[in-house]
């Protein structure tokens, strides 16, 4: 880390419209389909580089956590698709459910995470990934079984975050591949502060962007992103059983090449909807400046924020976010 500390950015709470951006365009596939089978559907349009031994990076919840991916879907994708593949994941900063690699493996269990491989990754500590063109970081502290690993799906469940605004492709694996006790201290710590969450806004996006990026970075083009919009509390699903209930409606799935042309994606969905579907989730999101995520993102050459949106259930046309969310029906918990 550089000596002189650095300053963060701004504007992490002002939301830029798809006309005032520039630079390249991704492709970001599309589908309605909240299903098993919509997933492998979506999957399949991203998955040409993930080869060799698979990690899954996805949230599997605190124990009996309401809002996560559907296990079955998991399930399903790994069968049919993954033979073989283990999701991953690393214990938790806070004390709870997830702290200690015991208690993560209980609440495996009791959220039905066991009918694949799941690893823990720094069950026997951590390893250093380099973070290029950083200005917070040169190395971060990563899940040491990371490295095992040829390829990894990034499956996220797409939803608010009490720190980050929303978490999407960025937060699953920036706070989510870094270890439990060194990586998430650097990211959410001030070094010496008695508050272990005093790192917030801008600062904390960038921080938890340039954890991401030394993901990306190792695994070049054997990484792709898969968003679940669905469940979308305003809380992560590190908050489990005590989640803010859902009011935002379900929208679909969002899958990409491009960590950030499907985190924008996935927000300018949101912001897409009327204002009376969307006021809880992109007021967490602007009150946490969480937008920050997207700009650092661009600012270091992570990808594009702006991309070709292909609605694979009709025929891969072309649309727009408004077109996505037309005809999105009002939150209605499943039963």
């Amino acid at each position: 880390m550089s000596k002189q500390k650095p300053v963060p950015g701004t504007g992490g709470e002002h939301y830029i419209p798809y006309e005032e951006r520039s630079g390249e365009k991704s492709t970001v596939y599309f589908t309605r389909d909240l299903s098993a089978e919509g997933l492998r559907k979506i999957f399949g349009r991203v998955k040409e580089t993930i080869t060799g031994n698979v990690g899954i990076k996805l949230h599997t919840g605190e124990a009996h956590g309401p809002n996560i991916i559907p296990r079955p879907w998991v399930k399903n994708l790994i069968e049919k698709d993954l033979p073989g593949a283990a999701v991953v994941e690393t214990n938790s900063y806070y004390e709870g459910d997830r702290y200690t690699t015991e208690q993560h493996r209980k609440t495996l269990e009791i959220n039905g995470w066991n009918f694949c491989p799941v690893d823990i990754m720094d069950e026997e500590g951590t390893v250093a990934f380099p973070v290029k063109g950083g200005k917070w970081f040169t190395e971060m502290r990563m899940g040491k079984n990371l490295q095992n690993y040829d390829s990894l799906l990034v499956l996220t469940h797409f939803k608010g975050h009490s720190k980050g605004g929303f978490g999407g492709s960025d937060k699953n694996i920036g706070i989510g591949c870094a270890d439990g006790r060194i990586g998430k201290a650097m990211i959410h710590t001030t070094p010496g502060s008695a508050d272990m969450w005093d790192i917030s806004f801008e600062e904390f996006m960038e921080r938890m962007t340039e954890s991401a990026k030394a993901v990306t970075d190792h695994f070049g083009e054997h990484i792709t992103f898969v968003n679940v919009l669905r469940n979308m509390s305003v809380s992560c699903d590190c908050e489990g059983t005590a989640a803010e209930p859902v009011v935002t409606p379900n929208i679909g799935i969002l899958a990409s090449r491009d960590i950030l042309a499907v985190d924008q994606a996935s927000v300018d969905l949101v912001y897409a909807l009327k204002e009376e579907d969307r006021h809880a989730l992109t007021e967490r999101i602007e009150s946490r400046h969480g937008l920050r995520q997207l700009t650092y993102m661009k600012e270091l050459h992570m990808g594009n924020d702006r991309y070709h949106l292909i609605d694979i259930d009709r025929e891969d046309k072309e649309i727009s976010p408004e077109e996505a969310v037309k005809g999105v029906v009002p939150f209605k918990e499943e039963k």
